[in-house]
């Protein structure tokens, strides 16, 4: 038993060291131990029962809806240019969509492959397209630097451990981790993202509006506002991030590199 611990031990540091990856813009190292084409095709699934469920209703042909498309799809543009610029578009097979959905919720998600959806609970609070910019631009930031992939493969590393010492017997598939993640019985249920994800979606999200167009010492007032009361509670959008005071600090310490991108 000893043996074999210590010999899958010594595999599986040596898998982790061998599998990393690196986050655009920040150039991050991170652990890649799960397939991120499957968690996309899980995804993708996962987004067309979300759109099609009797709970959900997409709103279409308004003028906010027609402002989410617009929005996401500069951003889109704005990111595929930059990877084509790096080299590593061909890592990013990303198929976007963009969709406004009837929900008090403030909330808004990008789910891997780009599958983002905004609540009009959220609007009252972006208050105009520099806005909406702001949080879609956070969103897909997740997506870009495939935090979910990330936080899966060290799910995935502790299952493994874990079997190893009898604790859990499902280390050889990441199947369930995903599904667990994504997709349960036509539910959505999006991955709560470390801190360290949240600051690091909170500064790719400054450049990726910026790259956009759109002024990114415009978010500072996006997130004032959010900290104000624009939203009621605890909104599942901000539950893992840093306190409001410190982030809005932090992102105004970031924004002299988000200028970088931003041409008027």
């Amino acid at each position: 038993m000893k043996k074999v611990f210590k010999y899958t031990s010594m595999f599986l540091i040596g898998a982790t060291l061998a599998s990393c990856s690196t986050v655009p813009i920040t150039g991050r190292k991170q652990l890649s131990l799960v397939s991120d084409s499957e968690i996309q095709e899980q995804a993708a699934s996962s987004y067309k029962q979300f759109l099609n469920s009797s709970k959900t209703k997409v709103i279409t042909g308004t003028s906010q809806a027609t402002l989410v498309k617009k929005v996401g799809n500069k951003l889109a543009i704005a990111v595929n240019q930059y990877l084509t610029q790096q080299g590593i578009a061909n890592q990013f097979n990303f198929s976007w969509e963009f969709n406004l959905v009837q929900s008090d919720e403030v909330n808004a998600w990008c789910m891997p492959g780009g599958k983002v959806a905004i609540y009009t609970g959220i609007l009252p609070v972006t208050q105009n397209e520099t806005g909406l910019a702001t949080v879609m631009g956070h969103e897909i930031a997740h997506a870009i630097a495939r935090h979910s992939m990330e936080q899966m493969s060290r799910q995935y590393a502790t299952q493994a451990i874990g079997s190893v010492i009898g604790v859990a017997t499902a280390g050889s598939s990441y199947a369930g981790i995903i599904n667990n993640a994504y997709g349960i019985g036509g539910q959505l249920t999006s991955l709560k993202y470390s801190r360290g994800n949240e600051s690091e979606a909170d500064r790719m999200g400054l450049v990726i509006m910026a790259m956009a167009g759109y002024n990114p010492a415009e978010a500072v007032k996006f997130w004032e506002r959010m900290a104000s009361g624009g939203s009621k509670g605890n909104p599942e959008f901000l539950s893992t991030h840093p306190s409001d005071a410190r982030r809005i600090s932090d992102i105004q310490k970031l924004l002299p590199e988000a200028l970088k991108y931003y041409k008027r």
